[in-house]
């Protein structure tokens, strides 16, 4: 950006502020468009963010206000985000901390002073800072959706878990018997017989009525765990181990049926979400993203086509493009760290599934695997192959075409050179290669 281009930025806001944002106080330093500069405190409360948002639109006449500050989603950015006249500027943890440590290389850190960074940042290098431009309601929708259901998921991975470790110190025998430990089935066995003796009490039939109730049908599968019931000892006599261990595996066992049904509650609304949003068709010609992925892949770039200019920045910004840095002789190339790693991984996961159902990607997988590469590696080949693809789709909001992409990988191909007949001649008394007369 030129120095005229940044003046016009400049020109363009009545203020710029910078707000270092914490739990229950913000502190802010602004700097008005004649060059003074002004500092304060604010309340974390809806009520003081209002009244303060309301004196800055009546102090410039409702020009617009630059604000910069080290958040791109969280309690404050929702609370500033209901005022037209607040153009936020999210800046990254990194940056700001790095901006820091270039003045501050002893660490000295406080409040008041990180609002006038953020301040600087904003005024002295606003090209390299992006305004915050909230997407389509559906979108946004997909994006909380799709990021609070993997939490969700991670947390019931992590309680099954938890119920494994006592599993295996108390009743061992229910992790041979059930594939899942945590499906519904096991959970109600452990609440009504929370340990093996318990269990070896209930007679035949108890237990042949238990299991068709939980739709287990198989006569055989269920005589065989009848018989491994009786058969089976118990891990332990130690009281305090199993009053405890009863304890906590009943309570992961309610843990886990909450978050089943609050699983199925975020698939629900992801799927009716969804079915609303103008880029289905498109997310659903992709092979291998399936209805699971595809929603993700819309959370992954949003709607607004004006914010990626090339495939490239798609790549670099979902973590999937390597980074490279050299130094003199040096060179080392490295995956990007500081990404969205729920974007990166659904890429990931989509370019791993795309391998089962696309001929050229499967292809692409095997030569990357030939070469020596590892599983991820040769996954994350094909996700960057897939990018470019997706990108195209996306931005022109055409569907992907197997055909069509084949039919231009081929027009790109390099030609073959045509045979050439060659012969030796004798030219001044030195012998040189010809072509034959055709």
């Amino acid at each position: 950006m030129s120095d005229l281009d940044q003046a016009a930025v400049k020109r363009e806001f009545a203020a710029h502020i910078g707000i270092d944002w914490a739990d229950q106080k913000h502190f802010w330093t602004m700097r008005t468009a004649d060059g003074k500069t002004q500092r304060g405190e604010l309340d974390n409360t809806p009520e003081a963010v209002q009244v303060w948002a309301a004196e800055l639109e009546q102090r410039f006449g409702g020009r617009p206000v630059a604000v910069a500050l080290e958040q791109a989603r969280g309690a404050v950015i929702a609370m500033l985000c209901k005022y037209a006249h607040l153009v936020l500027f999210p800046i990254h943890p990194n940056t700001l901390a790095n901006y820091r440590k270039a003045f501050r290389p002893s660490g000295a850190k406080s409040d008041p002073r990180d609002a006038d960074l953020a301040l600087e940042l904003l005024v002295s290098h606003a090209d390299k800072l992006r305004r915050l431009e909230p997407d389509t309601v559906e979108t946004r929708k997909l994006q909380f959706l799709t990021e609070e259901r993997r939490r969700l998921v991670n947390q019931q991975t992590s309680e099954t878990q938890r119920l494994i470790g006592w599993l295996k110190q108390v009743f061992p025998q229910i992790l041979p018997w059930f594939e899942d430990p945590a499906c519904a089935m096991v959970g109600e066995l452990l609440l009504r017989w929370p340990t093996l003796p318990a269990l070896q009490k209930a007679t035949p039939k108890t237990l042949r009525t238990f299991f068709h109730r939980q739709n287990c049908r198989s006569a055989e599968r269920i005589e065989e765990r009848i018989a491994q019931i009786r058969q089976a000892v118990a891990a332990t006599h130690d009281a305090a181990l199993l009053e405890t261990g009863i304890l906590c595996i009943q309570n992961s066992v309610h843990v886990l049926e909450q978050m089943r049904e609050g699983i199925a509650r975020f698939d629900h609304q992801i799927a009716e979400t969804y079915r609303q949003h103008p880029d289905r068709a498109i997310m659903e010609s992709f092979p291998g993203a399936g209805p699971a992925l595809e929603p993700r892949l819309i959370a992954a770039v949003g709607s607004r086509r004006e914010r990626f200019e090339s495939a490239q920045s798609v790549a670099c910004f979902v973590g999937i493009a390597p980074v490279k840095e050299a130094s003199g002789q040096q060179r080392w190339v490295h995956w990007r760290w500081a990404c969205p790693k729920f974007f990166r991984q659904t890429f990931h996961e989509w370019a791993g599934c795309s391998i089962r159902t696309c001929q050229w990607a499967r292809e692409h997988y095997d030569q990357q695997r030939d070469k020596g590469k590892g599983h991820h590696a040769a996954i994350r080949s094909v996700a960057f192959k897939w990018i470019r693809i997706f990108y195209r789709c996306w931005r022109d909001r055409v569907p992907y075409s197997e055909q069509t992409y084949l039919k231009a990988k081929a027009a790109r191909a390099p030609k073959p050179h045509p045979a050439v007949s060659m012969q030796w001649e004798s030219c001044g008394g030195f012998a040189k290669l010809s072509k034959l007369p055709s």
